[in-house]
């Protein structure tokens, strides 16, 4: 895995109350909050608290065993959550109710329990539907409900442990994060069931990041081109619904179309690390099994998810104050 040790010297670079209260007396100025000195005075240290509490729970996950490690992970991305939601929500946390989870697990069934079969219901009220709906814009999700496999094929990076195992592919590569042309293969649309000007449409109005359907002149049937707008470059955080490959460098499109959604990656993660920070507390018995069994494939797919998770995380949070630094700190 790569070495993000730049996103943990970014995040310390916070570490100053002063410039933490220009900073979130900035972000709250840009979003008309009443009297933004006083609110960034009152979190300066809160948001670095949660700073250093976050990159704590990292450190000591990248030491732990792995029968511990979900716990480390989720807790410290509870902790990165708590500092970015602080730059959108300066009343965070308001009341009682956006400190629970906001996520239930189904009771499971001690024989024949599968992780990949597993799935997370959202509740009314909680973390999860708090940050998703403050900083991602994501709403009415009380109530549904989503598989482990679901959520995991949302991650690019599982993409060749999904082949391995299925013999079939969840996602394809369309772009470079360098580049400004995205390539659609023709033999993908079937899986849509879309006709080739229908997933034009389709693609043009749902990616989040304006595109223009490109004719390049070389008659090349295999693919539909579309150039992004203006020359721009795509973000992880503004791929939606294309899903980001972290060490590709790429940007993929899934093969199902219930898989192109707006369903934010961090979203994602949270779920797949709640359920399985639960089951190594709780389900200690089915858990040690699966660590010392391999006799099934939920092994290596969680093993391959919390290395992916431990980089990724941090970063799509670094990016996402990142953002605000940039907007708020010219």
């Amino acid at each position: 895995m790569l070495d993000y040790q730049f996103i943990w010297n970014s995040f310390n670079s916070l570490h100053s109350a002063n410039t933490t209260q220009v900073f979130l007396n900035n972000c709250y100025k840009t979003i008309g909050v009443e009297d933004p000195e006083k609110k960034s005075y009152q979190n300066c240290y809160p948001f670095i608290y949660y700073l250093e509490h976050g990159q704590n729970y990292y450190q000591l996950a990248l030491q732990s065993p792995l029968s511990i490690k979900p716990v480390l992970l989720f807790y410290g991305m509870i902790q990165l959550l708590k500092a970015c939601l602080l730059t959108v929500d300066p009343q965070y946390p308001e009341s009682t109710s956006v400190l629970a989870h906001g996520v239930t697990t189904r009771k499971r069934k001690k024989q024949s329990y599968e992780f990949l079969s597993d799935e997370v219901k959202v509740q009314k009220n909680g973390l999860f539907t708090h940050f998703s709906q403050q900083m991602f814009h994501m709403k009415h999700l009380e109530g549904e409900k989503y598989t482990m496999v679901d959520l995991l094929k949302r991650l690019p990076e599982l993409e060749n442990l999904f082949f391995l195992h299925s013999g079939s592919k969840v996602s394809v590569p369309i772009g470079a994060s360098s580049e400004t042309l995205l390539k659609v293969p023709i033999e993908i649309i079937d899986s849509y069931h879309m006709t080739a000007n229908r997933f034009i449409d389709f693609f043009v109005e749902t990616l989040a990041t304006k595109v223009e359907p490109q004719n390049d002149g070389n008659n090349d049937t295999d693919f539909l081109s579309f150039k992004l707008s203006n020359n721009k470059v795509l973000t992880p955080l503004t791929c939606s619904p294309l899903h980001f490959h972290l060490y590709e460098k790429k940007y993929y499109l899934p093969k199902e179309r219930e898989q192109y959604s707006t369903f934010h990656e961090v979203m994602v993660h949270y779920l797949l690390l709640y359920n399985l920070s639960m089951i190594s507390r709780y389900e200690t018995e089915w858990w040690s099994e699966l660590l010392h069994s391999y006799s099934t494939n939920d092994y290596p797919f969680i093993r391959q998810f919390l290395e992916i998770t431990t980089d990724k995380v941090p970063y799509l949070l670094y990016l996402f104050l990142q953002e605000k630094i940039d907007i708020n700190m010219v």
